[in-house]
């Protein structure tokens, strides 16, 4: 599929002269490498031939000669120099994966086509891991409230504790604290791209990386060889009403799978009982219904249906772990990069009872946190908006299971519609979050598309995988 080069649009260029970031702090100049050093449980052997580094950057990038932190990022080189075709950044998801952690011990995640061919760099996000994390009082990340909110005085309490615990961050975390959003992590990504002396990168994003990846597109279209979105996340104009329905959805699809595969299947631990009743009594007498969703909407990922199976039929889950003296709390970006505003304590029991109503097994998303720890918060600094991507030389690669539990599969059709004739949906058949790793079909497209720029045909799709088990 050919792509011809089109000029910018009058529109992305004044975004992009509009950052006013045109040259890279003498501080941020270059990149100096050394060896990644192993931290923890590392093993050493895999570690081995990964290169670390930080780059200072400036903690708000609209006043680019103010304070600065330290990003880390770590790289492999490719494998075989003679074959090197570029860089390739990887976007971490989470929020709070760490892409250090990715290329020192996780580049099982990568073929070797593109470790051969590519020089594979990825980034501690600014907030995450090691690049100023975002730190808070344990104490009082243990007294987080639960999103299941039952009345207007928990309503109250949970704005007030969201407020207590934003100052705390603020004052563990430094001035960072407050320009963590996308719109910021944007501008880092180019920085490194600057230092690494690339006229162009490629780019595979992965879950919330592909928000990262997408406003990359549109800031810069120009730096952008080839990218990847995988597991789609859909920043478009999307209201607090739309945001949990369609997070609803994903997961009571990917658990309708679950209950069709232990119909269907002897070894499921639960086979020839009525799971969703199982299920029910469960959620029924659980202290905690909101944590115990969650570990359910977490074995949906994978999936790891025979893990679920055995769970649910042993009745219990594990223990919320407490944290101790100043611990991590990535999940305030969220407050940053969407707006999810509930008016009131009604409005917000509306949204429960219609969740319950639609999707009577998996009720409480995980994502239902995402709006109950932003509520009383400021309005976000990279606020949901409709993609505008002109003047990319090669159309982005969509990739998103049919059966995703996170970011399902009418969020990777919203983002391919916003992008038009600059995106191409490539399909799953399958389940799970992530597609790449489940199926040589994907793989063999995607490795195709990042070293060869070969484009799949429109409604391209792979067969499914059946997950192990």
């Amino acid at each position: 599929m050919t792509f011809p080069r089109r000029a910018l649009s009058g529109a992305v260029l004044l975004g992009v002269a509009a950052a006013g970031l045109t040259t890279l702090p003498a501080t941020a100049a270059q990149v100096q490498w050394t060896d990644c050093k192993p931290e923890g449980r590392d093993d050493p052997l895999v570690v081995k031939g990964s290169e670390c580094a930080t780059l200072q950057l400036p903690v708000d990038w609209r006043d680019p000669d103010g304070p600065t932190f330290g990003l880390a990022l770590a790289r492999r080189k490719a494998a075989v120099p003679g074959e090197r075709i570029g860089v390739l950044v990887f976007g971490p998801g989470g929020p709070g994966d760490s892409g250090v952690d990715r290329i020192k011990t996780g580049m099982s995640r990568f073929s070797q086509n593109l470790q051969d061919r590519f020089d594979i760099v990825s980034l501690d996000p600014r907030g995450v891991a090691r690049s100023n994390p975002v730190k808070c009082s344990a104490e009082l990340l243990n007294q987080q409230p639960s999103p299941i909110i039952e009345n207007a005085a928990e309503f109250a309490a949970t704005i007030s504790y969201n407020r207590q615990l934003a100052q705390d961050c603020r004052e563990h975390t430094g001035p960072l604290y407050d320009h963590i959003d996308t719109w910021q992590t944007v501008r880092d990504v180019d920085a490194v791209r600057r230092a690494l002396g690339e006229s162009t990168i490629s780019f595979h994003g992965s879950s919330y990386g592909t928000l990262l990846g997408a406003q990359y597109a549109e800031t810069y279209p120009r730096r952008v060889r080839a990218m990847v979105l995988e597991s789609v996340s859909d920043h478009g104009s999307r209201s607090t009403r739309a945001f949990l329905d369609d997070q609803a959805a994903a997961g009571q699809d990917s658990f309708d799978e679950f209950v069709k595969w232990c119909d269907a299947t002897t070894s499921c631990a639960l086979h020839g009982q009525d799971v969703r009743a199982v299920w029910a009594e469960l959620l029924a007498k659980s202290p905690d219904p909101f944590t115990l969703s969650f570990t359910v909407f977490r074995a949906l990922y994978g999936p790891d249906w025979p893990r679920l199976a055995s769970l649910l039929k042993a009745g219990t889950t594990p223990p919320k772990p407490a944290q101790t003296g100043i611990a991590p709390y990535p999940l305030a970006v969220f407050c940053q990069d969407w707006n999810l505003p509930v008016r009131d304590y009604r409005e917000y029991a509306g949204h429960l009872q219609r969740l319950a109503r639609n999707n009577p097994d998996l009720r409480y998303p995980g994502q239902l946190m995402a709006v109950s720890i932003c509520l009383g918060a400021p309005p976000a600094d990279n606020p949901q908006h409709r993609l505008q991507v002109r003047g990319l030389e090669t159309p982005v690669l969509l990739a998103n299971a049919v059966h995703d539990p996170a970011t399902g599969y009418n969020w990777a059709q919203s983002v391919a519609r916003q992008l038009g004739r600059y995106g191409v949906l490539l399909s799953y058949e399958g389940w799970g979050h992530g597609s790449y790793t489940k199926s040589p079909c994907m793989q063999r497209t995607i490795d195709a598309y990042l070293i060869a720029r070969d484009v799949p045909e429109r409604g391209s799709s792979c067969a499914a995988v059946p997950p192990a088990g």
